[in-house]
């Protein structure tokens, strides 16, 4: 598929915010309000960075509203398996569809960022892949291995995908490099889990 940012991603929304003359008098409230740093250009480097190898960060791919004050500090999720997800849940803004083949070359690519970027931290997360059998867990091991083999200090953090509901195969496999910190989302009670997340299982 093809994949939109920024002003042409918002512009696909078939549904806008007309202010009436009422609501223009409405202010967001201060703790709403980002502020955005005088001096850009971490928050360029970064993007930077990520457009050279190919990368994604779940940051820009999901629109998420703190990426400049993240960004700015020298902090990003990396978004692994690429930018296409399996899935549509509905409070998601990454894009979905029929992903493309998972870049073998990655895993490498990823280690060398983090390395260049001199983290001492890191977190990596993943869309969902659906058509592939372990759900994406052996290309998750395969990036932990190779952040490893160049960055030996470094702490790892993966929020991991559901895998296809098959979590003991990819439990199976991630046992032999896991991470740090092991993270799953849940999103929602379970109630509301199959509205709201569609094709997972809370359990």
């Amino acid at each position: 598929g093809v994949k939109y940012r920024d002003a042409d991603k918002m512009a696909l929304i078939p549904v806008k915010n007309v202010a009436t003359e009422r609501e223009a008098l409405l202010r967001k409230p201060e703790w709403m309000k980002i502020k955005l740093p005088a001096d850009s250009s971490r928050i360029q480097g970064i993007k930077a960075a990520m457009r050279k190898n190919g990368l994604h960060s779940v940051c820009e791919e999901a629109s998420c509203p703190n990426l400049a004050e993240c960004f700015n500090h020298g902090t990003a999720t990396f978004m692994i398996l690429g930018a296409i997800c399996t899935r549509r849940c509905p409070f998601c803004d990454v894009a979905h569809g029929r992903p493309v083949t998972p870049d073998a070359n990655e895993p490498q690519k990823l280690a060398q960022t983090i390395a260049d970027m001199a983290l001492r931290y890191v977190v990596v997360t993943s869309v969902d892949r659906d058509d592939l059998r372990d759900g994406g867990a052996q290309h998750f091991a395969d990036c932990i291995s190779a952040i490893r083999e160049k960055s030996p200090t470094i702490k790892i953090e993966t929020l991991v995908p559901d895998f296809r509901g098959r979590m003991d195969r990819a439990l199976e496999i991630l046992q032999a490099t896991p991470p740090d910190v092991f993270n799953h989302n849940l999103e929602n009670v379970p109630r509301l889990y199959r509205q709201v997340r569609p094709g997972a299982d809370y359990n």
